[in-house]
Order: C-alpha cells, then structure tokens, then sequence
C-alpha cells in the first residue's frame, strides 16, 4: 500500500488524519462541520459555520462546532484572525496558503486576500535586522474601496453600500 505525503493531501484529508492520530473518533457532526469549514475559500465565522452544517446535517451541536473549530487551528489546518468584525473569522486557506495577507474594504467589509514575495523578503531583512525570528505574521491591511468612492459602487459586494464622503 502506498502512503500519501501529508503535503499532497486536502486539508480536509489532513484534518481527518489529524484527528486520527490524535485519538479522536471521526463522528459524523466532525465530519460535517469539516466538510463545511474547507468547502470554499471564504473566511467564516464559528455561527456561519454552525448555519451552513446543520443545513449537512440537524444535529450538528454549538458545542461540537466550537471544538472542531479549535481542533482545526491547532492542528495548524485554520487561522483564527481578528479582521474588524465583531466574531473572530476563520481563514480555511492558512493550511495551503499560510503567508498571505488580508486587506479589509472598510465601506463593505468584504475580505481580499494576497501574497507578495517582496513583503516576505522585507519581513526577514527587518526580523533579522532587529535579532528576531518570526513565529507568526498576521498582516492586515484596512483600505477604502476606491471603487465605491469614485463611481459610488464596490465592485466586491453585491449589496448597496453607502460611502464614506471625501473630505
């Protein structure tokens, strides 16, 4: 039997391998709420995720959610992150994706994620330069939507926002 290289498995495969090394019974609510946390790209908050898996399946519990949820980040297969919102958000890309940054559209708060090789070059030149070593970076970026001020629509929300007046 060949064996996969964790490397190349989904993060929903790697969250289930997780789970079995780690002792814990793949239940039928953990398998939902999984299913669900690394169905798309889009960042959640622990309520949507709730929503979206009781839709999978009613009897998916808060409880079982708020477990997984912290199961997930610690394994290092999400990234809790504070965006501005009122519930923290997770970031189902961090296991794929783990350096990548967050601008925050502060008239619709919609969330754009992005990556620069130059800005991880610079992080290293100034941790190093300061005799650091970075653990963990978490750059985000609050920005108005230049869309939604000069023509009075954000191209990135499908709802009518009101913009922030120039002054």
């Amino acid at each position: 039997m060949t064996s996969v290289a964790p490397a190349t498995l989904t993060p929903q495969a790697r969250a289930y391998e997780s789970m079995r090394t780690q002792g814990l019974r793949i239940t039928s609510q953990r398998k939902t709420i999984t299913e669900v946390a690394f169905a798309n790209r889009e960042h959640f908050t622990a309520e949507s995720l709730l929503t979206k898996s009781r839709k999978k399946d009613s009897q998916v519990s808060r409880a079982t959610v708020y477990r997984t949820l912290s199961f997930l980040v610690r394994a290092g297969l999400l990234r809790q992150v504070g965006l501005g919102q009122s519930s923290p958000l997770y970031d189902p890309n961090f296991a794929d994706h783990p350096r990548h940054g967050h601008f925050v559209c502060v008239d619709c708060q919609k969330i754009v994620e992005f990556h620069d090789h130059c800005l991880d070059v610079r992080e290293s030149i100034v941790t190093k330069d300061h005799g650091f070593s970075p653990k963990r970076v978490n750059l985000q970026i609050e920005a108005t939507c230049d869309a939604l001020r000069d023509k009075g629509v954000c191209p990135r929300n499908s709802r009518p926002v009101k913009a922030i007046s120039k002054k």
